[in-house]
């Protein structure tokens, strides 16, 4: 459990989510992390004031946003004294964020502050070859036109292709939907029952839109007002159709474009204070953070990539005296359709519970009614680090609406981790 004082969630602001190279291509992690900041500043009227921290992050960026936090947050409307930390964890960035801030409001050394995060996979960093490197960095070094001119003796034009951004696991050379079809593969996870939570996904969020519950979660930007990944019209008919995406050849892939998140670009972030902050400043306690926990898998060696939440979760169940089914809302990223079923089957399993987990017995099954109930990562796109962000602010909504209640929030990163929390009102 959090040590100290209570920390509570005040509210969040996103803009709406939009797939790879659209609305925010020329946008970038600043631009859309301004843009967020400024809207949670206008939202709780924080215009002039001195918070605490901004913890903010960024996972694919260019060497100029390596103050990210800070330049976004002078430009957000907050006094210029406010700190702010550029922070990164792959998809679990903006939940770790969040979870910065709550430590130091826990432990008493601030009152209030922001946490969040903005990706682009549109506006990336394009780098040269490490041959070519060297070369400008020699010819830099040197002190006459002569040994300038020297550092390229040899020079081929190859050494001008340049290099991309990859999303594959270093370790490994695989990139996480590889990973995640061996996942698949390993837990027997249809293909129908991949496409059905997608499907769900969509018309969740499509339903939550249409009854108002993101009016003052999103705010629109470069004229879009909902996240542009969104199908509310998909049907399993229609994902059917689709063929696999990364297991294209042995007959057996099940992962789809359609039930898998795409490249995502966008930006959310949350306000969360001590309560005598907010009660100071007349803002209502959405929800409070009672726990947090991070975890990691040895996927190197066999274990799946984005099975991490599957350990953090009942590490921070038992520290708070708490089984799988004391929640009534389940917060699970949803990176890739299979990912959240091979999450829920390996709590299911005893097995893998005994054995993986050193449980007596499984953790047992949770209400699929109970889950990601206003739609999730397969229908508004996963810009990594906003995501966490978006789910605690979407989930200290439908806890407040609720008039009480208790939320689990897990998500899994790259590198094998995961992040978890609970929330509660």
């Amino acid at each position: 459990m959090l040590q100290g004082r209570p920390v509570a969630v005040l509210g969040g602001v996103r803009i709406p989510f939009c797939r790879q190279n659209t609305a925010y291509a020329d946008v970038g992690n600043l631009g859309m992390g301004v843009r967020t900041l400024g809207a949670l500043v206008e939202k709780f009227g924080l215009h002039g004031q001195v918070l605490g921290e901004v913890a903010f992050g960024a996972v694919i960026k260019h060497p100029f946003d390596w103050n990210l936090a800070r330049e976004a947050t002078l430009s957000s409307g907050l006094s210029p004294l406010t700190p702010g930390i550029t922070l990164q964890r792959a998809c679990g960035t903006s939940l770790d964020s969040i979870i910065t801030v709550a430590n130091k409001i826990a432990a008493g050394q601030i009152e209030v502050g922001i946490g969040g995060g903005s990706d682009t996979t549109s506006d990336v960093p394009i780098v040269y070859g490490q041959a070519l490197r060297r070369r400008l960095l020699e010819a830099a070094r040197a002190k006459t036109t002569r040994d300038r001119l020297a550092a390229f003796k040899g020079f081929h034009f190859r050494e001008l292709k340049p290099e991309f951004p990859g999303v594959a696991e270093p370790r490994t050379g695989k990139s996480m939907g590889d990973h995640c079809e061996d996942m698949a593969k390993e837990w027997n996870i249809s293909r129908d029952s991949q496409d059905e939570l997608a499907v769900a996904s969509h018309h969740k969020l499509a339903a939550a839109y249409e009854r108002g519950f993101f009016d003052d979660l999103v705010v629109s930007f470069r004229g879009v007002a909902r996240d542009n990944n969104l199908r509310p019209d998909t049907s399993i008919e229609k994902l059917a159709t689709l063929k696999p995406a990364f297991d294209k050849t042995s007959g057996r892939g099940t992962l789809t474009a359609g039930n898998s998140t795409p490249l995502t670009d966008g930006a959310a972030a949350c306000l969360v204070a001590s309560e005598e902050w907010a009660a100071k400043h007349g803002h209502e306690v959405l929800c409070r953070i009672r726990d947090t926990q991070v975890a990691a898998v040895d996927f190197v060696h066999g274990e799946g990539l984005l099975m991490a939440p599957t350990i953090a979760v009942p590490e921070m169940l038992a520290r708070n005296g708490l089984t799988l089914q004391d929640f009534d809302l389940y917060e699970i990223h949803e990176a890739f359709a299979a990912q959240v079923l091979c999450t829920l089957r390996a709590w299911e399993s005893e097995d893998y519970c005994r054995n993986r987990l050193g449980l007596d017995a499984p953790l047992g099954r949770i209400d699929p009614a109970k889950l990601n109930i206003n739609g999730s990562s397969l229908a508004t796109g996963h810009p990594f680090a906003a995501t966490g962000a978006r789910i605690v602010a979407t989930a200290a909504k439908e806890l407040q609406q609720r008039g009480g209640g208790r939320c689990l929030v897990s998500i899994c990163t790259a590198g094998g981790m995961g992040v978890v929390a609970i929330l509660e009102r």
